[in-house]
């Protein structure tokens, strides 16, 4: 597909790529541009320049090149055929994304550190539109004081966090991320609130 814009992979001209991961082209492939732009900030790619690429594969418009129904097809089979989830891969895709650090994700989410849409109906800014997310999740689970709750993919802590704090919950947050966890039980200190770093856990821990 990139030869269409001209591109080669491995070539020496500056907007060709050079992939580091063969996993690369598996990965393109299920999840399309997406899967191009969070390989390449994982490190399976390079181009010395990426303007140049980006402008020939737009011009070439290479999204729309396959038919639906078949990058569909093809999406399907390559999830089925390359489902590697398991415990082991669990951990080891935490380590490869959120034990980078919390630097760049505390520069780009919000006060509660929350890595899923917000809500927006009446929100302004983006930590108006999380926390209202936060609240509306809390008032459809009908929390009230004394329950327990468990937060399973609890990220760094923020519902965990706002349903102890506001709600009156003792909260049991998971997650695969030693990174996370350091943050989240700094930012839930004081509060009811547990948080274990674990991979699929067989059965979730009591509560």
């Amino acid at each position: 597909m990139l030869s269409m814009a001209g591109i080669e992979i491995n070539g020496s001209r500056p907007f060709d790529i050079q992939i580091n991961n063969p996993n690369f082209f598996k990965r393109v492939l299920q999840d399309g541009s997406l899967g191009l732009g969070e390989s390449y900030m994982d490190g399976w790619w390079e181009c010395e320049r990426l303007d140049i690429f980006f402008q020939r594969v737009v011009a070439a418009g290479l999204e729309k090149k396959l038919p639906h129904h078949l990058k569909d097809i093809l999406r399907i089979a390559a999830a089925r055929l390359t489902n590697l989830q398991s415990q082991k891969r669990a951990w080891i895709v935490g380590k490869e994304h959120y034990d980078l650090g919390n630097d760049l994700f505390t520069q780009m989410l919000d006060p509660y550190m929350q890595y899923s849409c917000g809500y927006w109906q009446q929100a302004t800014t983006l930590e108006e539109a999380q926390e209202a997310k936060l609240r509306l999740i809390c008032e459809k689970l009908h929390l009230r004081p004394g329950m327990r709750v468990l937060d399973i993919g609890c990220g760094w802590g923020g519902l965990s966090a706002y349903a102890a704090k506001h709600y009156g919950v003792s909260m049991v947050g998971v997650t695969i991320s030693a990174e996370q966890q350091k943050m989240a039980q700094e930012r839930c200190a004081g509060l009811d609130v547990e948080i274990l770093a674990a991979g699929l856990p067989r059965s979730p821990p009591a509560v």
